[in-house]
């Protein structure tokens, strides 16, 4: 348990170097969009070779379609909510944040968070150690996450220390997510593990979609697929590398 919200903090460590990057460093909205592409293209990597592929070995297609439905529709309705209560743009970099409610931004955050702290501590359920891939795709994909969202924040009027405060309160509540995977889900059945794998899949698919994309393709430009493929791939070589 201790070992798997080691990782987790160790993926939402990423966000606070993302974080001191889009407060302090000069960073164009056209480079913040193509490191968003990236993340992405790590990501889709990730949920395809590492959650996907891995739920189906354990449960089957079964197990697959339950946790990628449910994933999806979970993440979906916590997002409409936190939209609707002020923080729909919690995710911006030109300071879309402004006006928008703290509370909601803090509680997006997080929920753009969990999915891939629970994938990271259930990778290490079968006592092979931890999913290095998982745990790779989840770094570099946070780093864009946060730097594009902090960038937004202070361009919103935030403080820079109320914008490290919250990075590091999702970093923490990461490394608890995934600790609680790993603890919950220990004595679980192949079938049960993989429909939470899916889960995990369908939620951070979801939120891809609904957040990072959009902001790689807003302001990335031409480049952006070409970027995204790179990520892509390079998240899959890492992942045939651990395997």
């Amino acid at each position: 348990m201790l070992e798997a919200g080691f990782w987790g903090f160790v993926g939402g460590a990423a966000l606070l170097l993302g974080a001191v990057a889009g407060l302090w460093l000069p960073v164009s909205q056209r480079v913040i969009g193509l490191i968003m592409a990236f993340g992405s293209g790590v990501l889709i990597s990730a949920l395809a070779f590492e959650l996907t592929d891995e739920a189906f070995r354990r449960g089957g297609p079964d197990a697959v379609a339950l946790g990628l439905a449910g994933g999806a529709l979970a993440f979906f309705a916590g997002d409409w909510v936190v939209d609707r209560r002020g923080g729909e743009h919690r995710k911006r970099s030109g300071g879309e944040q402004a006006g928008g409610s703290a509370g909601a931004i803090v509680v997006g955050a997080t929920l753009d968070g969990i999915p891939e702290s629970i994938a990271i501590g259930v990778s290490l359920l079968g006592g092979a150690g931890v999913g290095g891939a998982v745990v790779a795709a989840v770094f570099l994909s946070n780093i864009p996450e946060s730097l594009s969202a902090a960038s937004g924040l202070r361009k919103a009027g935030r403080s820079p220390r109320w914008i490290l405060g919250l990075w590091l309160g999702v970093a923490v509540i990461s490394a608890l997510a995934a600790a609680l995977g790993y603890a919950t889900l220990g004595d679980a059945s192949p079938n049960t593990i993989g429909v939470i794998q899916a889960f995990a899949a369908g939620a951070i698919l979801t939120m891809l979609a609904d957040t990072m994309m959009p902001e790689a393709f807003e302001h990335g430009g031409s480049s952006v697929g070409v970027v995204t493929a790179i990520g892509f791939t390079l998240a899959f070589l890492l992942s045939s590398a651990g395997g």
